[in-house]
């Protein structure tokens, strides 16, 4: 059965299916192709009459994740220029306005899609929490660093989105004034740019990161990518040069330098870059709610499918700490702790700490009211609570553990889609519990355990037994100040 809403721009026809109306492929900006490329979000055209949202919208242009990436995280593709849209979930009967959870996926920057069905929302929906998830431009297109063209415009589509669903969510049951911003990986690296940037001041109202911390680069590093590009390319190092360029081709050469890197490795890629005007060089402290964590073994991930967790050797190791500056008391901790662990698993270790879950600790200790004259204080004057997690369940797909994104499926309730990282027998009492954990959070701020303090409770996601844990493995964490 079709349902209608309402939005500043028109009308658009939904579906609903059993108690939950969905919208899909709604445009939040013009299409950022001809004379909106390379360019800030431009609002969007009205129409007249009633505009199907029926179907996902355009994807943003982008290559698969190479194998075996490819098999564990497939990816989206639909062609269109329109890919500046979102997706709402919603129930179909609301009486009271409705807290409102949105969405930013991850993907380095450079892939991923709102439309994965990984995303589904109906069981957000389904528990009272209105679900929007959103594309944004990737790559080159949305975070290549030019100097004919606005900064970070991937960043500016997710504040354009923001502003659509503060402008319009209403007409969908849910409540301006109680929206939660959600991401993972390069969807919480946006989200951190997001808490301390002034565009964005007001348009959420709590957040929640997951595996991805703060993270920004300089603008002459950020530029690097787009520099190595250029040359492939042999254009300039213009937006101009850029346009001129088949987007196929541009496409290929993107996934030639930047198809191989990862969050773990390293190398060439895409990031968020201070510019003093989206991302401030100097961020107050946010002031919402967070909700933040990682999994426990993140590395896996791209350690262990492309077997260089085997192919690590003493040599390479030594290496790596070179090459990162890890003083040699940290490694020789991390080898006392795991006495039989090959070297990969040492380096992979070291990398999640060094790259995820040190950050997020100190962010989350920035936040102690102790440790800031005033304190981080939400806008009804409260002071502003973190809670901290560690998803733990071990995927035994490839001996994949507890690896990068594998918590997704559980926070949707949606394990059938997440198959291929977790299993077929994925446990869905684990999925209750932290389905409801990030359900509560959105509605209330509290998502069932301690707030963040100096005894650091984190709470550890496992099955059986979920638990909350003081100050776990502080002693490697510490060794890294």
């Amino acid at each position: 059965m079709d349902i209608i809403a309402a939005t500043r721009h028109g009308k658009v026809r939904g579906r609903v299916d059993g108690s939950i109306a969905s919208y899909l492929g709604i445009p939040y900006a013009a299409a950022p192709f001809g004379v909106h490329r390379f360019r800030a979000p431009a609002p969007v055209e009205p129409w007249e009459g009633i505009r199907d949202a029926l179907e996902f919208g355009p994807t943003a242009p982008q290559r698969p994740y190479r194998p075996p990436l490819d098999r564990l995280i497939p990816d989206v593709d639909i062609p269109g220029e329109e890919c500046l849209n979102l997706n709402v979930w919603a129930p179909r009967a609301v009486g009271e306005p409705l807290p409102v959870l949105v969405w930013i996926h991850g993907g380095s920057l450079r892939n991923g899609s709102a439309a994965m069905p990984l995303y589904d929302g109906r069981a957000f929906a389904r528990d009272g929490v209105v679900l929007v998830s959103i594309n944004y431009r990737l790559g080159v297109e949305g975070f290549g660093v030019f100097p004919d063209a606005p900064d970070n415009r991937g960043l500016l589509d997710q504040i354009a989105a923001l502003t659509w669903v503060r402008d319009n969510i209403a007409g969908f049951g849910g409540d301006p004034g109680r929206v939660t911003v959600c991401g993972e990986s390069a969807g919480a690296i946006s989200i951190a740019a997001l808490l301390t940037s002034p565009r964005a001041a007001g348009l959420f109202h709590r957040a929640i990161l997951q595996s991805g911390p703060p993270h920004t680069v300089t603008r002459d590093k950020g530029a690097r990518t787009v520099r190595a590009m250029a040359k492939a390319l042999r254009v300039p190092a213009t937006a101009e040069g850029f346009a001129g360029v088949d987007r196929e081709r541009l496409l290929d050469v993107q996934d030639e330098l930047v198809g191989r890197a990862d969050p773990v490795s390293g190398g060439p890629g895409f990031h968020i870059v201070v510019d003093d005007d989206v991302v401030p060089a100097d961020p107050p402290p946010p002031s919402v709610d967070l909700l933040l964590g990682c999994n426990r073994e993140e590395y896996r991930l791209w350690f262990v499918p492309s077997g260089a967790v085997e192919r690590v050797s003493r040599l390479t190791l030594r290496l790596a700490l070179l090459k990162f500056r890890i003083p040699g008391r940290v490694a020789r901790l991390y080898r006392a702790g795991r006495p039989d662990a090959r070297p990969g698993v040492i380096l992979g270790e070291m990398a999640t700490d060094l790259l995820l879950r040190g950050p997020l600790n100190r962010l989350a200790d920035s936040r102690l009211t102790d440790s800031r004259p005033s304190g981080s204080r939400t806008a009804d004057s409260r002071p502003a609570r973190t809670f901290f997690y560690e998803f733990a369940w071990r995927s035994p797909v490839l001996k994949l553990g507890a690896c990068h994104a594998l918590e997704i499926g559980f926070v949707f309730d949606n394990l059938r889609h997440g198959e291929a990282l977790s299993g077929p027998d994925a446990p869905q009492p684990l999925a209750d519990v932290m389905h409801r954990a990030w359900v509560d959070f959105t509605t209330s701020g509290d998502p069932g355990w301690t707030a963040w303090d100096t005894r650091r409770p984190v709470r550890v996601f496992d099955h059986p037994g979920t638990s909350t844990v003081l100050a776990p493995r502080q002693e490697e964490l510490r060794a890294w100040l």
